[in-house]
């Protein structure tokens, strides 16, 4: 039987969510500064605030989406719950609630990393500099990570955070596809088959770290139903959202079938017909009628249908929609 506390559950799982939700907000925006430019060579930072539904928030605080209001809201803003600097501190609480558990490797990085990220200004919010400060999180981020990888004891509180970090992971892949699908939309000359439209794709894939992996399956010629594919799909890709959806069953089972914990039918029914869904020829049929994003957010939904079953299961209540900052 488990001795883990519901408490401590819910800490490692959601010091695991921020720390995946701050690196792929960065990958977000790091993506949209480097190819999301229109004929005079602006962005159209609206379509960021779309993708995490913040359209609504920033109007209340902040008159128009020029870049540097969204940057700002998006970096330094700590009345901004998605920014990187509140992530990254939502990640450095659960963290020191968890002192007891975690290495001190673990937390030693996390708190450097989140003082780091929490002194940064408003000069460092710009166009000029987004581009090192992305590479910064994601170091940090990826950091965070391998310690973890190579400190945290394999007891259940271990699956806990597999499953944080999965659930966002898998989120947060769509979320990416849902750039690609704003961004082409803003721009004219990004139709099917342009080079603006095989850029799109390709800097969707390499802001998910995945274009040496998606080559080594798709050799030829950059396929845009192929790249949907690999990123929804692929049972091998890391950050692909089959690959997670696989790594939340095989936790979901290891505590139940090692740990004792009996209330995981729920989530893996919700789990086996989600699964269900990502098949080939239905990202085959989104992309034909040019509607992806449907699949995207009908995945997140899921996935946040998902956290709610897991908190009713395993952390005494229903997740908080103010602490898991819903974003479908």
């Amino acid at each position: 039987m488990t001795r883990l506390l519901a408490r401590y559950a819910e800490c490692v799982f959601w010091l695991a969510r921020y720390v995946e939700r701050a690196e792929n907000l960065a990958r977000i925006l790091e993506v949209q500064e480097t190819f999301a430019r229109d004929s005079k060579g602006s962005h159209d930072w609206q379509v960021v605030l779309e993708i995490n539904a913040d359209v609504e928030r920033f109007l209340a605080a902040h008159p128009e989406p020029t870049a540097g209001a969204v940057l700002a809201f998006y970096v330094t803003e700590r009345g901004n719950p998605t920014s990187l600097v509140s992530n990254l501190h939502a990640a450095r609480e659960n963290a020191r609630a968890l002192r007891p558990l975690i290495s001190t490797e673990m937390w030693v990085q996390l708190n450097v990393f989140h003082n780091r990220v929490a002194l940064l200004g408003p000069q460092d919010a710009t166009e000029e500099r987004l581009a090192r400060l992305c590479a910064t999180v994601k170091e940090g981020c990826d950091a965070h990570a391998g310690i973890t990888a190579g400190t945290f004891y394999r007891d259940e509180a271990w699956s806990f955070y597999q499953l944080g970090a999965a659930v966002e992971c898998a989120d947060q892949t769509t979320r990416l596809l849902d750039a690609k699908f704003l961004a082409s939309r803003a721009r004219a000359d990004a139709g099917p088959g342009s080079a603006a439209d095989a850029s799109y794709w390709t800097a969707t894939l390499r802001s998910a770290a995945g274009y040496q992996a998606f080559r080594r399956s798709y050799p030829g010629d950059l396929n845009p139903e192929q790249v949907a594919a690999f990123m929804l799909c692929d049972p091998w890709f890391p950050r692909s959202v089959a690959f997670n959806l696989g790594v939340i069953t095989d936790e979901l089972t290891r505590l139940r079938r090692r740990f004792g914990l009996r209330l995981t039918a729920p989530a893996l029914e919700r789990l086996d017909a989600l699964t269900a869904g990502l098949e080939i020829r239905n990202v085959r049929q989104m992309l034909a009628q040019d509607d992806l994003r449907t699949l995207a957010d009908a995945i997140q939904r899921d996935l946040a249908d998902l956290s709610r079953d897991l908190g009713s299961a395993f952390f005494g209540h229903t997740v908080a929609a103010a602490q898991s900052q819903s974003q479908t």
